[in-house]
């Protein structure tokens, strides 16, 4: 069996605010969520295969440094953890 890919989201009710190359984004509470999909981009194309788990590694990624050079320079993360989601979020939590 196939792992699952994620090569475009869809948060009923939530709403979208844009689908980029590679990343959905969500309004929630005058706040944006930044969703990295399997998708990929070369050469400003979106690619027609997705690689299994890429958004989660590049979320993963982007977590890290974020947090490790918050005392360097400011930057727009509120928090990975899907603990402190708003409650919007609950139902899409195991997606």
């Amino acid at each position: 069996m196939g792992r699952k890919v994620v090569y475009q989201t869809d948060l009923e009710g939530i709403p979208l605010f844009k689908r980029g190359k590679v990343r959905d984004i969500y309004e929630i509470n005058g706040k944006l969520l930044i969703v990295a999909s399997d998708r990929i981009s070369a050469f400003d194309v979106v690619l027609p295969t997705p690689i299994p788990d890429k958004g989660k590694i590049l979320t993963a990624i982007s977590c890290f440094w974020f947090t490790k050079t918050t005392h360097i320079i400011q930057n727009h993360l509120i928090t990975c953890d899907v603990d402190d989601f708003p409650h919007e979020l609950i139902k899409f939590r195991e997606k």
